[in-house]
């Protein structure tokens, strides 16, 4: 028999039961789960446990026990590991409560309160207040975001985590991201992150995460039906049957047909993607991309899609444009009146990606002239939309050519509810400090882990 102090005793009974508690639960580290089962007996922890009581209900003033060799010696190689796990791992009944979670939704008004699966909205709050309640945090709910006294400002200061969605977003400047002092993680309920300073949250720790692919086929359809929309010149054809109107002429002069065209997509990821894939049926003449790497071969191949690695050259051939790309530094004002005079006269643009990718003032210039026969999509620079933006009345000199919606597109109902499930995915797994689906990292605990926001180290 070997000895053991009672003070290691007491370790060595933790540790052990702890073992056999992460056999049971499969939460062991990978370095333990391989171990052999017999050095993993639950026997191996009681046997030390009732050997221990014993020795302190006996009133016993020696400072050791005895245990088999063997035994102490499979329960010595369990501490540094399980030491290491432990000191890793949170558990979910003993997760840090009274965490400060701000959220910055839109409002439902009374649509909400009749349909309760628009989680995006304050008053359904993404269906994680109770949950958040019940394990102890507070769960504040806003979108009141604009100014020093809002809401979003007033609470950023102490907040530990920030939930807000691109269809009403809180924007994170590099000095309100100064200002919160206790803001460790940012999570987009949807896709795109540009409404937060990213530079400036590498630079202070701040993680960054969406809940990437819950809406990308949500805005791949709308951008199909945008673009048939403008090419088929609906809207305006719907407005004259409003009017009591009835002149086929008045619209057909401008209503085409999208096969025999040339269709291509600035950014072909998951959505631009998805956009050709939608767009095989249609017999277009050709269907082109622009982005700043290749498709691999079988995946250009899969939608008979061409690289154009110049952008003015690209849109040069293009009937229609679509805009699929992230909003960062090399985009903003990608889409400006000097790039516009290379687009064919006449042809029509789509953006559901970004607002401020595009050059509003010059955008709507290039529809009052005809130089663009329409624009349409539901993202804007600003929002809400200040209701003088030129993008809300604009039109081409045939009095249509405009496709502009609220930002919809990507929360549709079943996008809804697929990225209020993925933000309470990445919640519990910040919670039990767990990883995350790298998928979803913008911003890691090492910085970027992403080009998709510009070509970074």
């Amino acid at each position: 028999m070997d000895s053991v102090d009672l003070s290691e005793a007491v370790t060595l009974v933790f540790l052990s039961l702890a073992a056999s508690m992460f056999c049971s639960s499969n939460q062991l580290a990978p370095d333990l789960m391989y171990r052999k089962p017999a050095d993993r007996s639950v026997k191996t922890s009681i046997e030390l446990a009732i050997s221990l009581q014993n020795k302190i209900s006996a009133g016993g003033t020696g400072a050791t026990l005895s245990l088999a060799p063997k035994s102490l010696t499979s329960l010595r190689a369990y501490k540094a590991p399980l030491r290491t796990h432990i000191s890793k791992s949170r558990f979910h009944s003993s997760a840090p409560s009274n965490m400060k979670i701000l959220a910055v939704l839109y409002d439902g008004h009374q649509a909400a309160q009749e349909e309760p699966r628009l989680l995006g909205t304050t008053e359904n709050k993404l269906g994680i207040e109770k949950w958040l309640k019940d394990l102890g945090h507070e769960f504040i709910v806003t979108s009141d975001k604009e100014g020093p006294n809002s809401v979003f400002q007033k609470h950023i200061t102490d907040a530990e985590v920030l939930i807000t969605t691109p269809f009403h977003p809180g924007y994170l400047t590099a000095d309100l991201v100064e200002k919160a002092k206790n803001l460790k993680i940012c999570v987009t309920a949807g896709v795109g992150s540009d409404h937060i300073d990213l530079n400036a949250a590498v630079a202070k720790g701040i993680e960054v995460l969406e809940v990437t692919g819950s809406n990308v086929v949500s805005v791949a359809e709308h951008v199909v039906m945008s673009i048939l929309l403008l090419v088929r010149n609906f809207v305006p054809a719907h407005e004259m049957i409003e009017r009591g109107d009835w002149l086929v002429s008045d619209i057909a002069r401008n209503a085409y047909d999208l096969e025999g065209k040339v269709i291509g997509t600035i950014g072909a990821g998951r959505i631009g993607y998805r956009v050709l894939q939608r767009l095989q049926p249609f017999n277009t003449k050709e269907l082109l991309y622009y982005d700043y790497a290749p498709l691999p071969e079988e995946a250009a191949k899969a939608v008979n899609a061409r690289r154009v690695a110049d952008l003015k050259e690209f849109v040069s051939q293009c009937d229609v444009v679509t805009v699929n790309c992230p909003l960062h530094e090399g985009t903003r004002g990608l889409i400006n009146a000097d790039l516009l005079k290379s687009f064919k006269k006449g042809a029509w643009l789509v953006n559901t990606a970004r607002g401020a990718i595009c050059d509003a003032d010059a955008v709507a210039a290039a529809v009052k002239s005809g130089q663009l026969n329409g624009y349409a999509g539901d993202v804007w620079n600003v929002q809400p939309a200040p209701k003088d933006h030129p993008w809300r009345s604009m039109k081409n000199p045939l009095g249509a050519g405009n496709g502009m919606v609220p930002h919809y597109s990507g929360t549709t109902l079943d996008a809804q509810a697929r990225y209020a499930a993925g933000t309470r995915e990445i919640l519990t797994n910040y919670f039990e400090n767990k990883p995350q689906n790298p998928a979803n990292i913008i911003i890691g605990k090492a910085g970027y882990e992403t080009k998709a926001y510009g070509q970074r180290k």
